[in-house]
């Protein structure tokens, strides 16, 4: 309205045929699974054997499922707000995907064992995903997680108390920063494309995410080495870094 012209660059998050980005909606998901890859290798641990619950099967966590599914990965439950389920042999996926399209939740899912909402939370397992709401681990039930890791694909899932509780119990957690940055950075993938008014092809912005996530999570993980801190201590010293630099080599001015 101000300029008299079309500048979708100033908002992101657009259908593909107002200038969006292809791989938008599976963005956060699909960064989270690069960040997974990636602490597994350095871990030692293989998706395609490992054994993952998912508290939250919204638009985020019934990517996860799908992708880590595809993956080869064993998704042994998950949950929404209305309730969960637990198959320790593996849950059918691309069928849960269905039922959940169909009566809107996981609850009652043929071929699982029922669960309540929270109890994915303690379930033995690999790989523990959050992609439900903020402080879902805290000093009460954090003692009763039993993943090896816990990936923050939701804001802020896990208090500052049941943080350190993780920590001392050997839990490798991956912040929320550093594993949901897929939307945002595909957000911002989004707004190249626009002001260039040139876009990539779905294959092209997964090449490019899977780029910017990988560095990023050894950028992070190197810190963790380099200061002997957790994933989120040295996620912050990471960024807060790049920021002190900036200001070291270009002054307060302008």
């Amino acid at each position: 309205m101000t300029t008299r012209h079309a500048t979708p660059a100033v908002v992101t998050g657009k259908p593909t045929v107002l200038g969006g980005s292809l791989g938008g909606f599976e963005a956060s998901a699909r960064g989270c699974l690069f960040v997974l890859r990636e602490a597994g290798n350095v871990t030692g641990l293989d998706l395609k054997t490992a054994t993952v619950a998912i508290q939250g099967f919204g638009s985020v966590g019934s990517v996860m499922a799908r992708l880590l599914w595809e993956e080869g990965a064993r998704v042994i439950a998950v949950s929404d707000s209305k309730g969960g389920v637990l198959n320790k042999e593996g849950i059918d996926i691309p069928a849960l995907l269905r039922f959940k399209a169909a009566t809107g939740s996981v609850e009652a899912f043929p071929g699982c064992s029922p669960i309540p909402s929270d109890e994915v939370l303690k379930v033995q397992c690999d790989i523990l995903i959050l992609a439900a709401l903020e402080n879902q681990i805290t000093i009460e039930n954090a003692g009763y997680v039993r993943a090896k890791i816990v990936a923050e694909a939701a804001n802020g899932p896990t208090t500052p108390e049941a943080d350190l509780m993780l920590g001392r119990k050997e839990v490798m957690v991956l912040p929320d920063i550093l594993a949901n940055a897929g939307g945002v950075t595909v957000s911002y993938f989004e707004w190249l494309q626009d002001l260039q008014q040139l876009f990539w092809d779905e294959a092209e912005v997964n090449r490019r995410l899977e780029q910017v996530m990988v560095k990023a999570f050894h950028e992070v993980h190197d810190t963790t080495k380099k200061y002997g801190c957790d994933y989120r201590a040295a996620a912050y010293i990471v960024a807060i870094g790049r920021v002190a630099q900036a200001v070291i080599e270009r002054g307060i001015w302008p």
